[in-house]
């Protein structure tokens, strides 16, 4: 289902699809069970042989963009630091006091040029050095070069900062990509973008249920009837597959002047958005003016929990053209009206799958030829769960 073609031309197939009422398919009707969402024992599986084995992404890069500039992120396997080099690069490390095992930050961001245990007050330099073991004349003799803090490969690509959630493993994000999906990255020029605003949500949700919900073109006038549903048309999806990865279009509703005419030349990047799933757990949206990233990590422990971050991915002010008070009150519109559609309508519909997966009688259930991001989802981390487990035999 792989295409190679412009993305005018991508566009032109989408809106064959819609005068003729059909949408790209997959070969078959597959099934599914209700343990997939609830299993503890698949869950640390995913944990180890996914999220461990395989980048995914945690920011933006403008999120740090200063020296000493840090985040803090709950991974599946490890809480991490990430924070900005002295040298512009960007370091990863388990945020973790090596003496006692007390977190160093408990903020979400901030900024600073070491760290500091709250514990005893050891504290680290932003490249993990054991800078400081406080009274160290009555504690002891430690080789400080093997205390420093633990590091977790991290790379930074296309304007996002990657990791692989795991101490042992080594990082390649375009090889992870493979080709296709780097280029078309590339071609994004996502890193002069900047994050307009980042935030996070926990819900009582398995991450694989939530990552679905934005994979999923079917359900967009069923759940959405008064905002998305008015804007974009249901079950309609021109797909490209990767193998990894994928991307597909979905047409505005603005597009149907061309149903009965032919657009001729004209340039169609204003009638559609386009989809992108990253492998593992990224949704990256292509809306015609802006970027939106949504992202779904597994809880640490419990597999009806997950987190869910969201980034709106904008121009920034000095090459808009605008005003500043213009600037904000366009992004924060947009950032309003995501929100708004999150908490409103697709969050208690998730939350309610999940308490029905809890059922013990629940029986098969099944994805459609139609949901063919979904497919490749599933399709994809069942084969790395299948490496995975072949590996650690």
């Amino acid at each position: 289902m792989t295409t190679s073609l412009p993305r005018q031309d991508r566009i032109r197939r989408a809106i064959e699809l819609l005068r003729n009422d059909t949408t790209d398919k997959f070969d078959e009707v597959v099934d599914f069970e209700a343990h997939e969402f609830t299993d503890p024992v698949l869950a640390q599986e995913e944990r180890d042989f996914i999220f461990g084995r395989v980048p995914s992404i945690i920011a933006h890069s403008t999120e740090i963009g200063k020296p000493y500039d840090f985040i803090t992120i709950a991974m599946p396997r490890n809480n991490i630091i990430a924070v900005r080099q002295k040298d512009g690069s960007v370091r990863t490390f388990v945020n973790l006091c090596r003496h006692r095992g007390a977190m160093l930050e408990t903020q979400e961001k901030g900024r600073c040029r070491f760290f500091s245990c709250p514990y005893h007050r050891w504290s680290y330099d932003p490249d993990g050095k054991l800078r400081t073991i406080t009274r160290d004349n009555t504690f002891g003799e430690v080789d400080r070069t093997e205390h420093g803090l633990v590091e977790i490969p991290c790379e930074e690509r296309h304007g996002f900062i990657w990791v692989v959630d795991n101490a042992h493993a080594d990082i390649d994000v375009a090889s992870w990509l493979g080709p296709e999906m780097d280029a078309i990255l590339a071609g994004y020029q996502l890193d002069k973008l900047v994050s307009f605003r980042a935030a996070g949500f926990d819900e009582p949700t398995n991450w694989k249920i939530m990552q679905d919900a934005f994979l999923d073109g079917y359900h967009i006038q069923y759940a959405h009837p008064n905002t998305a549903g008015k804007v974009i048309h249901t079950n309609v999806m021109a797909f490209e597959d990767f193998g990894r990865h994928l991307r597909f279009i979905a047409p505005r509703k603005t597009i149907d002047r061309w149903l009965e005419e032919d657009p001729g030349d004209t340039p169609l990047d204003d009638y559609v958005t386009e989809t992108h799933f990253l492998l593992p757990n990224s949704t990256l949206l292509r809306q015609p003016d802006h970027f939106q990233l949504l992202t779904f990590r597994p809880h640490p422990t419990d597999p009806t929990k997950s987190r869910m971050e969201q980034r709106l991915m904008v121009p920034p002010l000095e090459e808009s053209g605008m005003e500043e008070e213009r600037w904000n009150r366009r992004w924060e519109k947009n950032w309003d009206i995501l929100l708004a559609v999150l908490h409103n309508e697709d969050f208690p519909l998730l939350r309610n799958s999940q308490t029905g997966m809890g059922s013990a009688d629940a029986g098969k259930m099944l994805l459609g030829r139609n949901e063919t991001a979904n497919q490749l989802f599933r399709r994809e981390t069942k084969k790395l769960l299948a490496e995975g487990r072949a590996a650690a035999k």
